[in-house]
């Protein structure tokens, strides 16, 4: 964990000294070409998604539903051991459940309900040896600073355009 808490402090001093180097805009490019396969490039990372073969898809990597959830736990995940290996508390693993209630009909424009989640909810398994009170502070501080559970629990400003591009 020591390492892991000389890194995360390296950075947080680097953002307190220049504020600046901590803002960004991520780019992330998806391209299907034909069916439903997408094909997703964000710098040298690669990934696929795509629907089941019911849903007209081929079934060639997870569907965005399960990206979006890994997002969310692997984030979660990442963040209590950040914040553990911060404060000190020793914690050999974790494990994180996410469960998203949705209903697929309003997808196919055949359901009242909204195309998202209804209800979206996390559980947080922590092996340690350390007292359950440092773990509570540990879960809280992570939670607090953990990117997808903001994503996932404030609105978002979005903004969309169209380019049309002509087949040649």
């Amino acid at each position: 964990m020591q390492p892991i808490a000389t890194a995360f402090e390296r950075i947080a001093n680097m953002f307190r000294e220049n504020p600046e180097r901590g803002r960004h805009t991520a780019i992330s490019r998806t391209r299907i070409d034909e069916g439903l396969t997408c094909h997703i490039e964000e710098g040298h990372w690669k990934l696929v998604a795509d629907l089941s073969d019911k849903a007209g898809g081929a079934r060639q990597g997870p569907t965005p539903g399960v990206l979006g959830r890994a997002a969310l736990g692997s984030c979660i995940a990442i963040g209590y051991v950040l914040e553990a290996a911060r404060a000190g508390v020793p914690v050999s693993s974790v494990e994180v459940e996410v469960q998203a209630d949705y209903d697929d009909g309003a997808l196919f424009g055949v359901s009242d309900s909204p195309p998202g989640y209804t209800d979206v909810r996390y559980e947080v398994s922590v092996c340690s040896d350390a007292p359950e009170q440092d773990l509570q502070r540990v879960a809280e501080a992570a939670d607090e600073r953990s990117p997808f559970v903001d994503v996932f629990s404030r609105g978002q400003e979005m903004h969309s355009s169209l380019r049309v591009v002509r087949p040649s």
